[in-house]
């Protein structure tokens, strides 16, 4: 019996192709006892891990001058919605130099995004 077979996800249509040097914002559900809310998550992402079990992508910032990472399964229902901001020019696949570099240091390069428009001549 293959893995696949055993666990079955089915990835969550909120979430867009993500890429690492990308800033996102996540919207996920938070259980406080009873009550359910949504917290918003702001970073940059610093890796996307595909994987048979659907995958994840973890999301730094900086928050009051510590950095915080947060982790988010591709296939979670927990997980309402993500937001891409803007695409971050970045040459790595995982941007772990960031948790050494301070918050001016740390800032990335946008991609120019390719127009698509015809001339008229």
């Amino acid at each position: 019996m293959e893995f696949k077979e055993l666990i079955k996800t089915e990835p969550n249509p909120d979430i867009p192709e993500l890429q690492p040097g990308d800033s996102v914002k996540v919207y996920a559900k938070i259980v406080e006892g009873e009550k359910e809310r949504t917290q918003v998550f702001q970073g940059v992402v610093i890796k996307v891990k595909k994987a048979q079990d659907g995958g994840n992508f973890t999301v730094r910032r900086v928050a009051y001058g510590v950095g915080v990472e947060r982790t988010f399964p591709f296939s979670s229902p927990r997980v309402e919605k993500v937001e891409v901001l803007r695409h971050g020019k970045v040459r790595r696949a995982r941007l772990f130099y960031m948790r050494g570099l301070s918050t001016k240091a740390a800032r990335l390069k946008e991609k120019r995004s390719v127009q698509t428009g015809s001339k008229s001549e």
